[in-house]
């Protein structure tokens, strides 16, 4: 098999699932990441049986099992009268795969696990890629440079590597924010949030709330709830909020709720942002990967996993091609994805998804990207329920 050199800008989610998808199928590659070190950011994620079959390939299930909850059920309830929407049971067989909700941070060194650590080159960030005589040159702003055969773009929201492809553009801003804390359950003096992921629908925001580790000793929550757009910051996840603003908000909420909340020692808010989906993903050696490709709302809690699908249908097409034609391989991965992440951003944006009624939920949960047909356009179910 060829040995292209690629390069990874960004080393969160996207970056390293990528970089480990990649070693799977004998290719290495080096990271670049404009952090000078990790932390232990203060969120939740939930991983969906359609992102776990991809992590399950790559080795880390197991690690991740170990730390995180596992919530029996998607449970919707009215905000004010506690009352079932929907239930969607989440039993490991429906989907292939188990459905797990943890720590940002145990995810990310659940990922970091899976790829050599001499790969990763902190404190590197992208100014410029240059071409030269069928090589691309990275750029950085300490002053160092790398020459690689292929740079892969997965560096968020606010990615470099989009702008260098496409230009610089802003993302779109609907004057919502979100609210977000993790914090010790004992906090909540013997209160059991359940054994499910809730999420409670009000009449012009929602919070959804679940534990992160696996002996129930942390809980997270998160909102969505209307803010004048005067209040605008690049998106952050160390932004200040005021716990007193937060409880205001959510003040006529189930009694459930406000349990929650006035347990919360402090939290963290930021702007939630979108994007049109993008005319191309890739050109001349240049591909984009999740959030620089195709941010979401958090609304389906998809963002990060349709990265790490993202991440193994992109190492499967180089491998397709031995890695002789990584533009070849960048042009069928896109074919391929667009129309899902597409539809996936268009769901996610009306924030519709499991609030009533019927739904085809396999689509999504069921999708498996080792075995799923390069050839064909990734399942985009569900076009029908934009507007359900």
């Amino acid at each position: 098999m060829g040995q292209p050199r690629i390069a990874i800008i960004g080393a969160g989610m996207g970056g390293l699932a990528v970089a480990a998808t990649l070693r799977r199928f004998g290719f290495a590659s080096e990271i670049f990441e404009q952090a000078e070190r990790f932390g232990r950011v203060g969120a939740g994620i939930q991983m969906m049986p359609n992102s776990m079959k991809v992590l399950r390939g790559i080795g880390v299930e197991a690690l991740l099992r170990e730390r995180a909850f596992q919530p029996v059920s998607h449970l919707n309830r009215d905000a004010y009268s506690g009352e079932v929407m929907r239930e969607l049971p989440m039993p490991e067989e429906a989907y292939g795969a188990p459905y797990l909700c943890m720590h940002r941070a145990d995810l990310h060194d659940a990922l970091l696990a899976a790829v050599p650590r001499e790969s990763i080159h902190l404190g590197r960030k992208l100014l410029g890629i240059d071409r030269r005589r069928g090589t691309l040159v990275l750029r950085f702003a300490d002053g160092t440079s790398a020459e690689t055969d292929a740079v892969i773009g997965a560096d968020g929201l606010h990615s470099k590597v989009r702008e260098i492809l496409l230009g610089p553009d802003q993302p779109v801003h609907k004057g919502r924010i979100a609210y977000r804390a993790v914090f010790r359950a004992e906090r909540l003096g013997g209160f059991d949030i359940g054994p499910s992921r809730t999420k409670w629908w009000g009449r012009d925001r929602h919070i959804v709330i679940y534990y992160t580790a696996r002996d129930r000793s942390e809980l997270y929550f998160v909102t969505s709830v209307p803010e004048p757009a005067e209040w605008l910051t690049p998106e952050s996840w160390s932004a200040k909020g005021e716990v007193r603003d937060l409880r205001e908000a959510y003040a006529d909420f189930h009694r459930d709720v406000r349990t929650v909340l006035d347990a919360c020692p402090d939290c963290h808010k930021w702007a939630i942002l979108e994007r049109e989906p993008l005319p191309r993903w890739s050109e001349d050696g240049i591909v984009l990967l999740g959030d620089a490709a195709h941010p979401m709302t958090p609304y389906m809690a998809q963002g990060a996993a349709t990265s790490i699908e993202d991440a193994a249908i992109l190492a499967r097409c180089l491998a397709e091609t031995k890695g002789e034609d990584p533009q070849a391989a960048f042009r069928r991965y896109e074919a391929h994805r667009k129309p899902r992440t597409s539809r996936i951003q268009a769901i996610s944006s009306a924030n519709t998804w499991m609030k009533g009624g019927t739904y085809d939920t396999s689509w999504l949960y069921g999708y498996d990207a080792w075995n799923a047909d390069l050839d064909a356009p990734a399942s985009a179910a569900g076009e029908d329920l934009v507007a359900a």
